[in-house]
């Protein structure tokens, strides 16, 4: 069991964060914030993934002014994404916005952090303090200190504007490319803030290594009980963040939504095309949303008695298979029937 760091809760739309809340999965969309329908049109795929916060990229006035629509029609809280121009955070605010996402090291005069501190404290609007480490403030770059310390002090500078304006509804982000900085960052600001923290790594690549970077990063911290609410950030479909979020999240055991998919590697006892099958069994039932874990086994030998923590599982054989249910078998068909069965009993299961 994994016992996870206290921190402070926040609420954002309809979700806390923070506290003794689940973590959650978030992702950005990649489309024109000024398109509404194209923007909502992602918004509604990603929410039907199962994704509980959406970021939105504001890059202008025009962006600012959609916000209004596309928060009224919105199934899940929307996060404006704000860059240099502190006037957009304070549209954003009164168009009706969940929360915010600053960079600190790009938004300006200390004056300008406050007018919009100043508004999200009367309309209670969170804040997320989102550092990057390709865009600290000039005056740290020359220190002679790590990276992620650098990270951690502009962090803390800009985090201390906030308390000092007696502003709490704060979360923090500490996100570089780089696996080892993203840890050590987040593990120092850990020790030293009681504010929830939102994982990431950034600019993680494409979904093969997006994938392998985000799972390192936010796996090991997650395991240590960092971390409140995360994003698997990759150069694909935001969908596939979503995807890749719980199944993180499944892995470590705080999440259970949707199916947990498990198989066992091919080897030369396998009588069964292994392979394909837990491709069409992981495909046939990726949409289902109830928390169970079903097992494509390669042979009996790590069929029901490897798998028997398994809600439900198929084992291969010569020409057929056998299907179980936590560890026991309660049918043997042809090969070519195993798919078609094992959704026969799991939906009947579920009735």
């Amino acid at each position: 069991m994994i016992k996870r760091r206290k921190s402070k809760q926040l609420t954002i739309g309809n979700i806390k964060i923070g506290g003794d809340a689940p973590i959650s999965v978030q992702s950005m969309c990649n489309t024109d914030t000024r398109d509404i329908n194209a923007t909502l049109s992602q918004i509604h795929e990603m929410s039907d993934k199962g994704c509980e916060l959406i970021r939105l990229a504001v890059l202008n006035d025009d962006a600012a002014s959609a916000i209004k629509e596309l928060v009224k029609k919105s199934p899940v809280p929307l996060i404006a994404d704000i860059h240099f121009d502190y006037k957009l955070a304070i549209q954003c605010i009164n168009n009706g916005i969940h929360a915010l996402r600053l960079n600190p090291g790009n938004i300006g005069k200390r004056e300008n952090v406050e007018k919009v501190v100043r508004l999200a404290k009367q309309q209670k609007i969170p804040i997320r303090i989102g550092v990057n480490a390709g865009s600290l403030e000039k005056d740290l770059s020359n220190l002679d200190i790590t990276l992620s310390e650098k990270m951690v002090l502009s962090a803390l500078s800009h985090i201390k504007i906030l308390e000092d304006m007696d502003f709490d509804l704060i979360k923090v982000s500490l996100k570089s490319s780089d696996v080892l900085t993203t840890i050590e960052a987040y593990r120092s600001i850990a020790e030293k803030i009681p504010y929830p923290l939102h994982l990431g790594v950034t600019e993680a690549g494409t979904l093969r290594q997006g994938l392998i970077k985000s799972s390192i990063g936010l796996g090991t911290l997650l395991a240590e009980g960092i971390g409140d609410t995360i994003r698997v950030s990759l150069t694909e479909n935001p969908v596939e963040e979503v995807s890749a979020g719980f199944d993180i999240l499944k892995g470590l055991g705080l999440r259970r939504k949707g199916v947990n998919f498990i198989s066992c590697p091919t080897c030369g006892r396998t009588q069964i095309d292994l392979i394909s099958l837990a491709k069409k069994v992981e495909e046939k039932f990726k949409n289902l949303d109830e928390p169970i874990t079903i097992a494509t086994m390669g042979c009996a030998v790590n069929g029901p008695g490897e798998a028997k923590h398994a809600d439900f599982g198929i084992a291969g054989g010569v020409n057929e298979g056998i299907i179980f249910k936590r560890g026991e078998i309660i049918a043997k068909v042809p090969e070519n029937q195993l798919l078609e069965k094992l959704e026969e009993i799991i939906i009947k299961s579920s009735k």
